[in-house]
């Protein structure tokens, strides 16, 4: 038998995610019981639509403020995600060219904020999440990585990030030993955390502010002043979507956000003697300059939580069952454990799982409030949703208060990303074609960067990029 086929003879593969089945699921909230009312209804009981009501209740108590969840509170992204609470946010470079440097450097401030703003939060609220602030490494193994590593360094000072380090090979080992790297950089502004452990904590925040929280209560559509369920409406000024990768389950939006997915494993805990082989003692979040890239972290029990793409995109903008994934990605990411630490051959894989991720046709977070009809949204985070949620949230509360006259203009509703317009994702069969056909290619361009040893990126990549929109 391969050593990979007795590590992944007996892994748990879906029941949402490994989070869960460490932390345990929560009890469940009730549904809807019938037509409702309230001041502010939000659709989707993940980190954007929980912060979302955390900050508004904050702000101004008095609201009435009823959160919509189909599932159960972090069933979607905000439960099977991983762990990467970090200063990445999807569109920057789109909002430079369309608003200019200092608006988008603006906005990359502002998620620099984000970290230290949900760590503060956590402590204050007592969500003991396993947050651990060791920043974000990531590594390249080949000249072409290299290359890009350089590069997108030299791009993230022009953005302002003066404390960002750039690391050779003896100084990446130094912090983490990946098998060949050459190279990495690093930040500060991140941290690894239990996504379900942040999730269940903040729910009940929420509810300890006097927020209704319905869950199994799947909605149906969204209109002006209305959230249809099966259970009842509830009507309110304010209608806010916070589905994210969910979103093309709502009625008229399968087109709106294309729900990507993304696989996991955790690996058994390490031993002692293995993590000294790897090193890792910063617990850094950890991931590389692959086009078809991953990320990691050291667990609070020392495991390897890692992922990456599997099936990219199910037709139809379908959903997984409950977390389960397809073997061949399991083992296409124990493959990528090993490739980083051949030391760990033969290790244990516990748990499998994939989620789905939001991702707009222009690949830029958005948030958005209509003031005509009160129907707003904050998602499209492209992955980035750990820290970003928080930002869209916070940006969220000073848009419906200052549509309600609560509030002015504050330097958040000033953001770039505000009120973004994006165009829908093509009809079938030609997204399923486009995704799958992307993600080939990236897959390719890094074998053939493996194989050959170039400095320059495969144009294979680049023409991947440009057919989809990504620049």
């Amino acid at each position: 038998m391969s050593s990979s086929a007795s590590s992944l003879g007996r892994v748990v593969n879906g029941g949402i995610s490994f989070w869960y089945a460490d932390d345990g699921f929560p009890a469940p909230r009730e549904p809807l019981p019938g037509d409702a009312t309230a001041d502010v209804v939000i659709v989707g009981g993940g980190y954007t639509g929980l912060w979302t009501a955390y900050y508004l209740k904050k702000a101004a108590p008095y609201l009435r403020i009823t959160v919509l969840e189909q599932k159960f509170c972090g069933y979607g992204a905000s439960g099977r995600n991983g762990g990467w609470l970090y200063n990445g946010i999807a569109g920057r470079d789109r909002y430079a060219r369309l608003h200019g440097h200092e608006a988008a450097a603006r906005l990359q401030r502002a998620m620099n904020d984000t970290v230290g703003e949900v760590v503060r939060i956590a402590a204050q609220e007592n969500i003991d999440a396993d947050i651990h602030q060791g920043g974000v490494l990531e590594v390249a193994y080949t000249p072409a990585q290299l290359a890009r590593l350089k590069e997108f360094h030299a791009h993230e000072l022009a953005y302002g990030e003066k404390d960002r380090e750039l690391y050779g090979a003896r100084e990446t080992a130094e912090r983490v030993r990946v098998a060949d790297a050459v190279g990495s950089t690093w930040t500060p502004h991140g941290a690894r955390l239990h996504p379900v452990k942040l999730v269940k904590g903040l729910a009940a925040a929420v509810e300890a502010l006097g927020v209704t929280v319905h869950e199994q209560t799947p909605v149906t559509e969204i209109r002006p002043r209305h959230a249809v369920t099966p259970y009842g409406t509830v009507r309110a000024p304010y209608v806010l979507r916070c589905t994210e990768g969910f979103t093309a389950n709502l009625k008229g939006q399968r087109r709106t956000w294309l729900p990507m997915n993304s696989s996991m494993i955790t690996t058994a805990p390490l031993t002692a003697e293995q993590w000294d082989t790897i090193g890792w003692a910063g617990r850094e979040t950890l991931g590389d300059m692959a086009h078809a890239y991953m990320y990691a972290q050291r667990t609070a029990d020392d495991r390897i939580a890692l992922g990456g793409r599997g099936v990219p995109y199910r037709f139809g903008s379908r959903t997984d069952n409950d977390g389960r994934t397809q073997a061949a990605t399991v083992e296409a990411l124990y493959e990528i454990l090993i490739r980083f630490f051949p030391s760990l051959t033969g290790v244990r894989v516990d748990h499998a799982w994939s989620g789905v991720l939001g991702v707009p046709r222009d690949w830029c977070a958005t948030v958005t409030l209509d003031r005509s009809t009160g129907l707003g949204w904050a998602g499209g985070y492209v992955g980035s949703g750990v820290a970003t949620a928080n930002l869209a949230a916070r940006t969220l509360r000073d848009l419906v208060r200052q549509d309600s006259g609560q509030a002015g203009a504050t330097e958040l509703t000033a953001l770039p990303w505000v009120n973004h317009q994006v165009r829908k994702w093509e009809p079938e069969p030609l997204r399923w074609i486009g995704v799958h056909g992307m993600y080939a290619t990236y897959r390719t361009a890094d074998r053939r960067e493996l194989t050959t040893h170039s400095v320059q990126s495969s144009r294979l990549a680049r023409m991947a990029d440009r057919v989809a929109g990504r620049h």
